[in-house]
C-alpha cells in the first residue's frame, strides 16, 4: 500500500490539477504551463513503455540541464522504472563504469554541449557498454549513432501507447520501489550508487512548507539535475509548491541574475562557491534583485561564514541545510526565522523523522551537546544501501539503521547541527586535529583572498601539514599569509605552503575537489 505517500511520477499530475494554467518552467525562451509540462511527461512515459521500459529496469541518463531530463525524472518512475542520473563530467571510462555497474538497460543521452561532443564518448564506450551485458538500447538527443534510437522516434513511437497502459503500470508502482540510484561525486575511488526508493518526495514536500515555497515562487534552476540539491530541492520543489523555474544548462552568473531582474526572481541556490560568483557579478554590474525573497546556503564551516553573511546584505535571507546522497538532500534545515547566527553559522535542524547522533571518533561512544565528533543519521529518507556493493553497505550502515555519514559534526544546545568537515579532511598535524575550514575561515578574512582551500601534504616529522591553496585577487604574497597566522592561531594550523591558483577544481555540485589538491600540491612542492 502506498498509504498518503505522494510518488515520484505522480507529482507533475499533481502540479497540473492543482495549477494548470500557472507557469511552471522557461527554458532558452521557451515556457510551460504546469498542464503542458505534464502532457509533455505523458508523452515521455509513454515512450518509455515502447521503447520497452520494464517495472524495475534501470535508465541512465546523461545530459546538461534541459526540459528532457526535467521529463525523464518524472516519467522514469511513473512507469515504475529507476532513474540513473550520470553526472556531466564523466567521460569515457566513468560512464561505462557507471552504466556498466548500476546494470542500467536504457542509456538516454545528449549528443553535445558546447564543446563536449557526448555522442562520441558514448560511441567510444559502446565496447566496454555491450561487455557489461545489460544494455539493450540506446536514446540519443541530437545526432544518432549506428546503435541509437533518437528521441523524437521515441516519442513517435509512445504516441501508439494508450492511456490505460500508461495508467496500469503507474498503478503498479510503490513506494518501496528503486526510484533513483545517486552515484556520488567520486572525489575518492570509483562513485557508488546510492539507492532511494520514492519515500524522499515526502521530506522535499514538508520542506517546502516549512520554508513557505508557493505557486508565487520562480527559482532559478542552474544547480545540476543529477545532483540531489538540484533535482530535490529546485526541480521538485517548484513541480510540489506550483511555483515557476527559470532552468539553465550550465551556472552562469551574469544569466541568473539577468534572468532575476527579467523573470521577477524569487529564490536562489547554492554552495557558497555559487554564492561568491553571484556577488561577484553583482559588484561587477549592479542589477535590481529586491524580487528576491530567500535562498538556500549549506553553512556551518567557518571557510562559509564571510560569503554567508555578505549574501543576507547583497541578496536575500538564506536558510542553511546539511544531507548527502545517502541521506538525501537537506535532512537538516533552519528557517527564516531563525537568527542570523543559526542561518549563516550552523547547519540546520533535523526534519521530521530524522535522528542525528555525533560519536566520539575513537571510542564510539555517543557524545554530548557541543561537542564534535563523528555523525551518524537515522530515518526513513536513508538509502538502503549502494547498489551491488554489500560491503561497502555494511561498512557505513549498521543494522539499527544507522548511517556513518564520514562527516565530523557538532549538535548545538539550541537543537542545530553543525557541519564541520569529512573525517578525511582533517589533518593530524604532529598528533594535533586541524579542522581545514576553521584555517579557511580565518584566512578567508585577510583582504584580497576570494577562495581558499587548505589540504594535507606529507611530513617526515609530523606525519602532514596544512598548505593552503588560495585564488587572489591582489598582489597578495605566500609570506604576507603566513605572517598574518604567527601569534594568532596555534602553529601547528599555520599553512607551511601556499599556492595560488586562479581556479578551484571542483564537483559539478560546486564542492572543491581537495583530492586533486592534494595532487597538485605533491606535484608542486619539492
Amino acid at each position: 500500500m502506498n498509504d498518503n505517500w505522494l510518488l515520484m511520477g505522480d507529482i507533475p499530475d499533481r502540479a497540473a490539477r492543482l495549477w494548470r494554467d500557472h507557469p511552471a518552467l522557461v527554458f532558452q525562451g521557451e515556457r510551460w504551463t504546469h498542464g503542458e509540462f505534464a502532457n509533455d511527461v505523458q508523452k515521455v512515459a509513454k515512450g518509455l513503455i515502447a521503447l520497452g521500459v520494464q517495472h524495475g529496469d534501470h535508465v541512465a541518463v546523461w545530459m546538461t540541464n534541459r526540459p528532457e531530463w526535467l521529463q525523464l525524472m518524472y516519467a522514469i518512475p511513473r512507469v515504475g522504472a529507476c532513474i540513473v542520473p550520470l553526472n556531466t563530467r564523466y567521460r569515457t571510462d566513468d560512464v561505462a563504469y557507471t552504466v556498466v555497474q548500476s546494470e542500467s538497460k536504457f542509456l538516454i543521452a545528449l549528443d553535445r554541449s558546447g564543446p563536449i561532443d557526448y555522442g562520441e564518448m558514448v560511441e567510444a564506450a559502446l565496447p566496454q557498454l555491450n561487455e557489461g551485458g545489460h544494455l539493450r538500447q540506446i536514446v540519443m538527443m541530437g545526432e544518432q549513432l549506428e546503435e541509437s534510437v533518437s528521441w523524437e522516434t521515441m516519442l513517435e513511437q509512445g504516441s501508439q501507447v494508450s492511456d490505460e497502459q500508461l495508467h496500469n503500470r503507474s498503478v503498479q508502482v510503490n513506494v518501496e520501489d528503486r526510484m533513483m540510484l545517486a552515484y556520488t561525486s567520486g572525489t575518492t575511488g570509483h562513485p557508488k550508487g546510492v539507492i532511494h526508493c520514492h519515500k524522499p518526495v515526502r521530506n522535499t514536500y514538508e520542506r517546502a512548507m516549512l520554508l513557505g515555497h508557493n505557486r508565487n515562487d520562480v527559482h532559478l534552476s542552474y544547480l545540476p539535475l543529477f545532483h540531489a540539491y538540484g533535482f530535490s530541492e529546485v526541480a521538485m520543489m517548484v513541480a510540489l509548491t506550483g511555483g515557476s523555474q527559470v532552468l539553465f544548462d550550465v551556472f552562469e552568473p551574469a544569466q541568473v541574475l539577468d534572468a532575476v531582474e527579467e523573470e521577477g526572481g524569487t529564490v536562489l541556490h547554492g554552495f557558497d562557491s555559487h554564492w561568491a560568483d553571484l556577488i561577484r557579478e553583482q559588484q561587477q554590474r549592479e542589477r535590481d534583485v529586491t524580487s528576491l525573497r530567500v535562498g538556500t546556503l549549506p553553512a556551518g564551516m567557518e571557510s562559509t561564514v564571510p560569503i554567508a553573511r555578505q549574501v543576507q546584505d547583497v541578496f536575500c535571507p538564506t536558510t542553511s541545510g546539511f544531507g548527502m546522497s545517502e541521506t538525501w538532500a537537506f535532512i537538516a534545515s533552519s528557517h527564516v526565522t531563525n537568527t542570523l547566527e543559526q542561518r549563516t553559522e550552523a547547519s540546520g535542524y533535523p526534519m521530521y523523522g530524522i535522528e542525528f547522533e555525533v560519536r566520539d571518533l575513537d571510542q564510539g561512544h555517543v557524545l554530548g551537546e557541543n561537542e564534535q565528533g563523528a555523525l551518524y543519521v537515522r530515518g526513513y529518507t536513508v538509502t538502503s544501501g549502494y547498489w551491488g556493493k554489500p560491503e561497502a553497505t555494511a561498512e557505513v550502515l549498521d543494522d539499527d539503521g544507522w548511517l556513518d555519514t564520514g562527516d565530523v559534526a557538532m549538535l548545538r544546545s539550541d537543537g542545530h547541527v553543525v557541519f564541520i568537515g569529512r573525517h578525511k579532511d582533517m589533518l593530524k598535524v604532529g598528533g594535533e586535529n586541524v579542522s581545514p575550514a576553521e584555517v579557511e575561515g580565518y584566512l578567508l578574512e585577510v583582504e584580497g583572498v576570494e577562495e581558499i582551500a587548505v589540504v594535507g601534504y606529507p611530513d617526515d616529522r609530523l606525519v602532514e601539514v596544512p598548505v593552503a591553496f588560495v585564488i587572489s585577487s591582489t598582489d597578495l604574497s605566500a609570506e604576507a599569509l603566513i605572517e598574518r597566522c604567527r601569534g594568532k592561531i596555534a602553529s601547528f594550523k599555520i599553512p607551511r605552503h601556499v599556492i595560488f591558483i586562479d581556479e578551484m577544481p571542483s564537483t559539478p555540485s560546486g564542492k572543491i575537489r581537495k583530492i586533486e589538491l592534494r595532487e597538485w600540491a605533491l606535484n608542486q612542492i619539492q
